[in-house]
């Protein structure tokens, strides 16, 4: 009987034989192991070579490249509760930090400069208890931020775009019951790591 082998035969698992003895089985299994291992080893190293530079593995892959520091400024803040924007600012450098491979730097001669001011702060009610206390409230940040690179041009997106379309407003909300241990204090952490995680997703690149 004449039988044909395709191109790619050579890279097919060997089949393991149904009356094979049990060494045939274990050289069968070890040539199939040692074949995915070959090809795992080939896809890393093409991963790694020139061939295949346009592709970025990890989180390095959604953020533009040509970028390395951010300086952050304190964020400036129009509320009258104080160090809300210090509190804003230590958050965004954290998810910066933790989320990207830029290195936040204490100069603006930095690849980039993401700065940002906090616009509006508001707390309202939402239930109240018979005796007028209140149950629970509402609080929302309005923050205002701007990605620079180095020429003043702003990044928005992952992609440079001409100035005045610079700037880009987030809105955070957070709840506060004062029954099950929630406070202003709580409500302003939670409401600055959601701005944090919102800024930073605005410096992805599109999909």
């Amino acid at each position: 009987m004449i039988t044909t082998r395709s191109r790619n035969s050579r890279y097919a698992s060997p089949a393991i034989p149904s009356g094979a003895t049990p060494i045939g089985r274990a050289v069968a299994l070890a040539t199939r192991v040692r074949r995915l291992l070959l090809s795992a080893a080939a896809l890393a190293a093409c991963l790694s070579s020139a061939g295949c530079a346009g592709y970025r593995v990890g989180s390095a892959s959604l953020f533009p490249a040509d970028i390395k520091t951010v300086y952050v400024p304190i964020f400036q803040s129009d509320s009258y509760r104080r160090y809300l924007g210090e509190q804003i600012t230590e958050e965004v450098i954290k998810e910066i930090e933790k989320r990207t491979n830029y290195r936040v730097v204490n100069t603006p001669n930095a690849d980039s400069v993401l700065s940002g001011r906090l616009l509006n702060e508001t707390k309202n009610l939402l239930v109240e208890s018979p005796t007028d206390e209140a149950r629970e409230s509402q609080q929302m940040y309005v923050v205002e931020v701007t990605w620079l690179d180095r020429q003043g041009v702003a990044l928005s997106q992952g992609q440079t775009k001409p100035l005045p379309a610079a700037t880009a407003n987030i809105t955070q909300t957070s709840s506060i019951v004062p029954e099950v241990g929630q406070s202003n204090a709580t409500s302003q952490e939670t409401l600055a790591q959601g701005i944090a995680r919102q800024v930073v997703s605005l410096m992805e690149n599109p999909w």
